[in-house]
């Protein structure tokens, strides 16, 4: 039985929730400093640039008994754009991409989980991104639980996703001249998340 499933009123009368799951019940706050949220975009049809936002935060709700109740919210502070390159990461921040001046925050706000199998779950919820708010899933696999070395109780979670950067009204882009464009419309998201059972 994992974190996330989807509600069932027949199976929630008939199975009953694991010990090791309903001990998992509380609110959780994302340690950044342990949580990658990344993404990956094709660079002149050839190669993958990868890169990140470092300064975010985020709670979490995991609710033991009926886990379709858990919800996930994030603000992530999109001026920290990083991809390993100073002048790339300018012209992101500027008007051509997130124009940071003026939309400074990004945020995420789940609507919904359900069950995929085994330890994959799907979490939909809204994007909010240059004034513009669309629906996105996020697959995730729950990694496990576990108490750290200086008493935290912590979760992990690994997501994967993708998206049209152009759902947003990021277009900016620049013809090649053997054909295609230097930046994909289509962006994969990668999230390593650890968070902290609030005490």
């Amino acid at each position: 039985m994992g974190l996330f499933n989807r509600h069932n009123d027949d199976a929630a009368a008939t199975a009953p929730v694991s010990p090791d799951l309903a001990a998992l019940t509380g609110d959780y706050t994302v340690d950044p400093s342990h949580t990658t949220l990344g993404f990956v975009a094709r660079h002149a049809m050839v190669t993958n640039v990868k890169g990140q936002f470092r300064e975010f935060t985020g709670t979490l709700h995991l609710d033991g008994s009926d886990p379709s109740k858990s919800t996930a919210s994030l603000d992530i502070v999109v001026n920290s754009i990083d991809t390993g390159s100073a002048d790339r990461d300018g012209h992101l921040r500027s008007a051509d991409f997130f124009k940071t001046d003026e939309f400074p925050t990004m945020t995420f706000r789940s609507t919904a989980v359900e069950a995929a199998g085994g330890d994959d779950y799907r979490v939909t919820g809204d994007l909010s991104l240059l004034g513009v708010t669309k629906e996105v899933t996020i697959d995730l696999e729950f990694q496990g639980a576990a108490k750290d070395p200086f008493g935290n109780e912590r979760v992990g979670f690994e997501g994967r996703g993708e998206i049209s950067r152009s759902d947003w009204g990021v277009t900016w882009n620049a013809a090649l001249e053997t054909g295609g464009v230097l930046v994909s419309d289509k962006i994969k998201l990668r999230f390593d998340i650890s968070a902290i059972k609030n005490a």
